[in-house]
Formats: structure tokens, sequence, C-alpha cells
């Protein structure tokens, strides 16, 4: 064990676009468990766009970072030392915690972590959240028939990616939007996606989705707003169902956006909109846990990680979010067992 623990702290409140400013390195002592906790060495965390809301002084569904609070989210550990019964020292688990070399996790919400199904970054993403938020929005909010177009943004992502690909595994035709030419020929090379467009490379989303999806569109899984979702509407057939999971075009933005009014076209489609918090089905988690899990195993559905080393690099893995850097899950190496 190191004999201080290396913390990042929530520094100050960005206006717009957080940077680095945002952040401060701190270094205390490693922290003691209590009953019912676990100390763990923090092999990987999760960098998340929703962290972003947390960063704003206004109630929302996760409860504002105060400043000088350790960051905090999920994260893959291996336990130290265990003052809970169902857990013992070299265990490897998952659970809410901060951005540090150690961690204090609550034992009793954890969940342990099987190497043999998939290596263990993938519980922060496929096997995780992410991967839960795509299994619950899309069977859940968007209800998929045989045969329904469905389009995904923010395709290339942790939750876009397992949505356009349990799409796929319940007969639908699968459209998705992503940033560049590498992220398109992952969905549709990789993946299975039926068509893809790099959003950076139309001038024209409309006549781009006329190509992709010509039948309309019957579900539309929402992770990023702005004008891609403007074009979506516009394409959305009788009965259509939208799954409104992220807004990460507008995280940044200082005021509340204006534009051409869309829901006056939800009117003759008869469309149905929803928002998706997944902590809403937080007591069917197991189940969904374990599906996925097995399509994982069985190679039904594929996962990517985009893994920054180093704890150090941390905060640009969270920036990265926002222009796009990764593909799939983005996660940071904190920790690996042979150090």
């Amino acid at each position: 064990m190191r004999n201080s623990n290396r913390e990042w702290v929530f520094a100050q409140r960005p206006e717009g676009e957080p940077d680095m400013d945002s952040f401060e390195l701190r270094e205390s002592d490693v922290p003691e468990p209590r009953h019912g906790e676990l100390l763990v060495r923090v092999r990987y965390l999760s960098v998340d766009p929703y962290m972003r809301g947390r960063m704003r002084d206004a109630e929302s569904y996760a409860e504002p970072w105060a400043v000088g609070e350790t960051m905090a989210g999920a994260v893959v550990g291996e336990v130290v030392e265990s003052k809970g019964d169902a857990y013992e020292a070299g265990d490897l688990v998952t659970g809410n915690g901060t951005w540090a070399d150690y961690s204090v996790l609550d034992a009793d919400s954890v969940a342990p972590v099987d190497p043999s199904v998939a290596d263990p970054p993938a519980s922060l993403g496929v096997l995780g959240m992410p991967g839960r938020t795509a299994y619950f929005g899309l069977l859940e909010v968007g209800d998929p028939n045989p045969g329904d177009t469905v389009v995904v943004s923010g395709a290339a992502g942790a939750v876009g990616s397992v949505v356009g690909q349990i799409a796929k595994l319940s007969g639908c035709r699968v459209v998705g939007f992503a940033g560049t030419d590498e992220k398109v020929a992952w969905l549709t090379d990789d993946l299975g996606f039926d068509a893809a467009i790099n959003y950076k490379a139309v001038d024209d989303y409309r006549a781009a989705l006329d190509d992709a999806a010509p039948d309309g569109v019957d579900v539309y899984f929402d992770n990023v707003g702005g004008p891609i979702t403007d074009a979506v509407f516009t394409k959305l057939n009788l009965d259509a169902r939208v799954a409104v999971c992220g807004q990460i075009a507008h995280y940044n933005d200082e005021g509340v956006p204006t534009g051409p009014r869309k829901l006056p076209q939800l009117i003759p489609v008869r469309a149905t909109v929803q928002g998706l918090l997944v902590q809403d089905f937080a007591t069917r988690f197991e189940g969904a846990t374990e599906q996925l899990g097995e399509w994982v195993a069985s190679g039904a559905i594929r996962h990517r990680e985009t893994v920054v080393d180093g704890l150090d690099n941390a905060p640009e893995a969270f920036l990265g979010l926002f222009s796009g850097d990764n593909i799939g899950k983005q996660v940071v190496a904190v920790a690996d067992s042979t150090n």
C-alpha cells in the first residue's frame, strides 16, 4: 500500500465547458473503513457525462458536488481491508467510490467483479450503469418491436453502442449517429448497425436520415439533443417512442438554447417522449446485469473501453467526453494487478 492517498477534489464551478481549473489533486491519509465498509485499492474509475450536472449549483436528480468535495463515481477496486461479512482482502468489487488511489465503499452496495465474463473495466460500462441504462431505456421506454427502425444518437458511446446491439437482438433496423469515420465503421462493421451517420461530415441530417432510415423512425434513443434530435423529430412515425437519456450537446450551455419549436411535430404522429433515469429500475438491476453478462459471454453483445492510464489524467479523461475522444466507455486505469 501507498503511505498516502492521492485524490481529486472539485476545486471550482465552471462557467461553460469545464477545464483543469475545476480540479485539484491533493494528498491525504489512506482512509479507514468502518463497520460495514470496504477499503479498496482503486483499479479503474469511471468518468461519465452526467457528472457535468453535478458541477452546477442547482437542484437535479444527482446532488451537486460541493466545492472542496472529493470527486466521486463508480469504481472497480481490489479489497485491501474488509469490515463487511461478504468480502475479504483480494476480492475484486465494483461500487460507488472516489477519484483516488484508495476509496471506502459500502459493503452492502457493491457487487463482485468476475473477470471470466469480461475484463474488469467492463463492469463500469456494458456490465455497469451504462449497460443497464441501455437495457431498460430501450426495452422499457423505447419498447421496440421486430421490424422497427431504431435511431440512436451518441451511438458509439458507452450507452448508445449497447442500445443499438440490443435493438438488433430485438429484430430492429438500427441507425446510429457518431462523430468520426472510425466510430461509424465500428458501429457498422463490428456491432452490426444497419447504417451509421458521421454527423460531422454531413450538412443535412434530415437528408442523411432519408437515406439511412427510409421508412421513418419508430424508436429514437437520444443521448445528445441539439440539431440531431431536431432532425429526427421530423422523421418520427405514428406512435413513435422517444427515450431521452442525455443531452450532452447542451451540458455546457450557460443559458437555455432556443430554436424552432419541435413539439407540434409530435401531434400528428402521436409520439411519446419520456425522460429516462436508470435508477428508477434499481430493484431490477441484478436481472439486467445477468442478461447483459450472458450476451457478452456469448458474443451477442460486443463492447469496447477507452482506457486512460493514470489517476493524474482523470480530469483529462472526463473533459475528453465533451470532445468525443472515447469509443465505447471512457475509464481511467488507476492501478493494475501488477503494481
